[in-house]
């Protein structure tokens, strides 16, 4: 065997938490590269894509189609015998069994009231057929692991186990002209990070938001939905910011008063874990991948009961020291994540000549 191909397809998507973990985990794998820790590797992405800076990845535009077509079609024509490594939910029937797949979530098959019929019937048509053609799986949690080798039927022993990290929210210094621009005073209002998703649940949100003006709180909101992936579900009324930055976004996480986290359904759960990095007291549903992820640095409720999400942000709000005691947890655990380590984890899933 040659070498390796990392699937660049992410690198001419939209940036969203899957695209978010390719990118982070193609950063590490650089890193392990040139320590010589990592194979040698070409990036192979669609035409027309900026190509990322790597110290030790060799980068490259291959094909002429884009999107699916060029993944199904161009990409394996390009392989050479390589392995092939995809990260983002998606890869080639074409590469049979010659590769490794990153697969976050069932959520095509547990959660179909969240994505279109097209989405949602493709997903589980492809993931079906790489899991027959004896793709190599790995997932982002003991969650995500047992649901799908329930949905595919797999052995749970054979689907690797790669946790996301959180340094990234770290990396760029925190830019608060976005708590300016929207009238948000330090620790005067409470963060919700995700999309109009049916599965995310922000509806659960509009109980806390009727309790906060009391306290002088506010509710602000950062993301967008994706209408050609997700079928919206409606939310709660609050301070609408849309998508932010990565530093903005560290200045969300560092001055609220809590990140609440209301899913129903998660893979993983990757903003409770930059919330915690960032020193912000996390209130999230006790659902999914979500309790395996935060552990007992965070204050966990059940999403399908808003009530229970007012009771656990009042005892925030009001029990002296709760705060700064999840803040000192939630800085620990989310230590425990590391780009590195899911890099590391990802290679040693991968064929033994090749390690």
């Amino acid at each position: 065997m040659s070498g390796l191909v990392l699937n660049g397809r992410f690198l001419a998507q939209a940036v969203t938490g899957v695209q978010r973990v390719a990118q982070e985990v193609m950063r590490a794998a650089d890193a392990l590269a040139a320590d010589g820790a990592w194979p040698a590797t070409r990036v192979l992405a669609p035409p027309d894509t900026a190509l990322p800076a790597c110290a030790a990845l060799r980068p490259a535009s291959v094909g002429r189609r884009a999107g699916q077509l060029w993944e199904q079609l161009d990409l394996p024509r390009a392989l050479a015998g390589d392995w092939l490594v995809s990260l983002g939910n998606t890869a080639p029937l074409a590469a049979r069994s010659r590769q490794t797949v990153v697969i976050h979530d069932a959520g095509a098959f547990d959660t179909p009231e969240s994505y279109g019929l097209a989405f949602r019937t493709w997903y589980r048509v492809l993931h079906r057929a790489l899991a027959r053609l004896g793709a190599r799986i790995v997932t982002v949690s003991s969650f995500s692991r047992d649901r799908l080798a329930d949905r595919l039927g797999l052995d749970p022993g054979h689907i690797a186990v790669m946790p996301e990290g959180a340094e990234h929210i770290l990396r760029a210094p925190a830019d608060t002209s976005v708590l300016e621009r929207n009238g948000l005073v330090p620790g005067r209002y409470v963060l919700a990070v995700g999309t109009g998703a049916a599965h995310k649940n922000l509806a659960a949100l509009g109980a806390a938001a009727s309790m906060l003006p009391a306290r002088g709180v506010r509710l602000a909101i950062a993301g967008r939905a994706d209408p050609a992936v997700f079928r919206a579900a409606g939310g709660a009324e609050g301070v609408a910011l849309g998508r932010v930055s990565d530093a903005e976004l560290r200045a969300l996480y560092e001055n609220a008063a809590a990140l609440l986290f209301p899913s129903r359904y998660e893979g993983f759960g990757l903003p409770p874990v930059e919330a915690m990095a960032c020193g912000c007291p996390v209130v999230a549903g006790r659902a999914g991948a979500v309790p395996e992820t935060v552990g007992d640095a965070a204050l966990l409720f059940d999403p399908d009961t808003p009530g229970t999400l007012v009771a656990a942000l009042t005892r925030l709000l009001d029990q002296p020291g709760l705060a700064e005691e999840l803040r000192a947890r939630g800085r620990a655990r989310a230590a425990r994540f590391t780009w590195r380590a899911a890099a590391e984890t990802l290679r040693d899933t991968l064929p033994a000549d090749l390690r």
